[in-house]
């Protein structure tokens, strides 16, 4: 659409939303807007004393497009004519302060230069959307009663090219091939590691400079575009890792923008990170407000994505996280709650909840701060769900266990039965833990190649029969032996191998039980849906659990935490006749030893375990099996 030259893009009403903290869609208005003659510019600075817009439009004359200051308001503003499309800028800025002098990025451009290159790019948002279909479906989706499983992946070293100028995956290959494979294992969702603009590859995207950019690597915003459209029209959708926790300080940023301390706070107990070596924002500053506001809906709005992973929840939630005494401020009633930020994530997930249904917000949060996962009109912070860190660290720790040992750790497995349904939960194997030392997933199983991979089988067996939602890091479904790398392609080689073709059919089986069968998500947040059979055996390291729907589906699922198989093991079920065995993850086709129960066992009369009936199984060694009753 074709704008004045000599009219500005920013109202009165708009400057008094960004001023209060409640524009939540400002990239509508700032950073570099296109019209048929030029652009215009606009950027925040209220302390600069003149800022400049130059680049390829000037030949990069620092000094000859002066910018005019909007009002009190602290935004300067600039009309430039014939610049275009493709053309790189930035805004050399300088303070009313100590003579101080910058050439900064737009904090709103849509798209930057690749690193190690740090200016931003004109770019205008149009794309031809060919999702309607999944975009209302979604509008009607109940993401609580509904599967959710999601693949998480880092971009930039999912899948390479091959050949010799082997590179990452382009944006619309990557879309291209994520939607054959995810079809393929039937996932619900691909979770993406921050696709945010970041100057170091190394930080995986949390380091972010570029708030409302798709990092230039992989391609221009039409081509993220493409990717989730492909993504949708192949019926998945895309969670994004979203970061307001902190910011880097490369120059060319956030930090110190106009010669004072205006996105972080100046005093470092509140505004520097002490773990991450990086910026924390200043949660109540009203335009910080409406900045991350807009930054979040950004990604719902423009990019069509359907949830938002919060990083580090907890670093937000709590002035005095990873700080010793003294090294941190309190609030105003002296305690260690960040209440500015308290108040940002609820207002947030209110704003999410409202304006986009079906879509999500995930809190990675590592704390006991309660109800994350509630309503804000109940005093919660509103989030849809929350990572449950608790059973990721419990359950690695028992399976790390040699299983002669495990017996005495029963409850490391069965603990999570007192908390589960306090929260709404994800269930996350993530990239966080096979990085840094922790060894990867296949290699935190004890045992030999075989007894590693029935174990890694049977604890993704485990992770699918609980309640809650899924979360598999990539390279974990097929048994990826060495720890990630973000600057390699994962070892897809390795499928040559039949142990880990094995398990990726697992995992494609997992998770297509998981969605046809309603009784293995349609509670997964309500305790209605689930009940133990017997969760004490804890002699012979055996679990059996049921998972129900509320309308009659069920399915039982049965774990042996050992190698000795164990035949005639009674398990107490509430319907008698036929059950068929739809999972064993000892089948042959999964690389096992191809014990079981011939695919099918009769419930006889008999109470075990306070039920009526009782089916009598052959347990197989480090083995899991599901079971569904025949209906007649």
């Amino acid at each position: 659409m074709s704008k004045k030259a000599s009219r500005s893009l920013i109202s009165s009403y708009d400057l008094h939303l960004f001023n209060e903290g409640s524009h939540t869609k400002i990239y509508e208005k700032m950073g570099a807007h296109v019209t048929d003659d030029g652009c215009h510019f606009s950027v925040w600075a209220p302390n600069a004393h003149m800022v400049f817009v130059f680049g390829d439009f000037n030949d990069w004359q620092k000094h000859s497009m002066p910018m005019v200051r909007k009002d009190q308001s602290g935004i300067w503003e600039a009309f430039v004519p014939g610049a275009k499309v493709g053309q790189s800028y930035k805004y050399h800025i300088e303070s009313k302060y100590m003579a101080y002098k910058v050439d900064k990025a737009d904090p709103i451009g849509f798209m930057h230069e690749t690193p190690p290159k740090t200016a931003s790019v004109i770019r205008n948002l149009d794309y031809e959307w060919g999702d309607a279909d999944w975009m209302a479906k979604r509008a009607q989706a109940d993401y609580l009663r509904q599967p959710v499983s999601a693949y998480e992946v880092h971009a930039g070293s999912w899948r390479w090219t091959g050949g010799e100028d082997s590179r990452p995956l382009g944006y619309e290959e990557l879309g291209r091939q994520l939607a054959e494979y995810c079809t393929r294992m039937s996932y619900t969702h691909v979770e993406l590691l921050p696709v945010m603009e970041h100057p170091y590859g190394l930080s995986w995207g949390y380091q972010c400079t570029g708030f409302f950019a798709p990092t230039s690597r992989f391609g221009t915003p039409q081509d993220f575009m493409r990717m989730v459209d492909i993504l949708h029209q192949a019926d998945i959708g895309v969670i994004l890792d979203w970061v307001p926790s902190h910011f880097p300080e490369d120059e060319h940023g956030l930090k110190f923008f106009d010669g004072t301390h205006l996105y972080e706070h100046a005093d470092p107990r509140q505004g520097f990170h002490p773990d991450w070596k990086s910026a924390i924002f200043n949660y109540g500053r009203n335009e910080v407000r409406s900045f991350l506001l807009s930054s979040a809906n950004f990604w719902l709005d423009v990019m069509h994505c359907d949830g938002l992973r919060v990083d580090a929840v907890a670093s937000l939630l709590y002035l005095n996280f990873s700080r010793e005494e003294g090294e941190w401020i309190p609030n105003e009633y002296g305690g260690n709650e960040n209440l500015a930020a308290v108040s940002l994530l609820r207002r947030l997930n209110s704003d999410v909840y409202g304006n986009y249904p079906g879509v999500m917000t995930i809190a990675e949060e590592s704390t006991a701060w309660p109800m994350v996962s509630r309503p804000t009109y109940l005093g919660g912070l509103g989030f849809g769900y929350k990572w449950d860190m608790g059973w990721m660290h419990d359950t690695l720790k028992y399976f790390g266990l040699d299983p002669i040992h495990r017996r005495y750790h029963h409850n490391k497995l069965t603990f999570r039965g007192l908390y589960a349904y306090s929260e709404n939960y994800v269930l996350a194997l993530s990239h966080d833990e096979v990085v840094h030392g922790k060894r990867s997933m296949i290699d935190k199983m004890p045992g030999d190649l075989w007894r590693q991979f029935a174990n890694l089988r049977l604890l993704y067996a485990y992770q699918y029969a609980q309640p809650g939602k899924k979360l598999l890091f990539m390279g974990g479904e097929f048994g990826q032996r060495s720890e990630w790398y973000s600057e390699v392609s994962l070892d897809w080689q390795l499928l040559e191998f039949p142990e880990h073709r094995g398990l990726q059919d697992w995992v494609a089986d997992l998770n297509a039980l998981y969605k046809s069968n309603p009784a293995m998500h349609r509670l997964d947040c309500d305790p209605s849906g689930f009940s133990w059979i017997d969760c004490n055996d804890w002699d012979n390291s055996v679990l059996a659990l049921m998972r129900y729907d509320g309308r009659g589906a069920k399915v039982a699922a049965v774990f042996n935490f050992t190698p000795i198989v164990r035949r005639g093991y009674l398990v107490g079920v509430d319907q008698g006749g036929q059950w068929r065995e739809v999972l064993n993850s000892d089948a042959k086709c999964y690389g096992g030893s191809d014990v079981g129960n011939g695919g099918m066992v009769t419930a006889h009369e008999g109470e075990v375990h306070g039920r009526p009936y009782h089916l009598s199984l052959t347990l197989p060694p480090l083995g899991a099996l599901f079971f569904e009753p025949v209906e007649d």
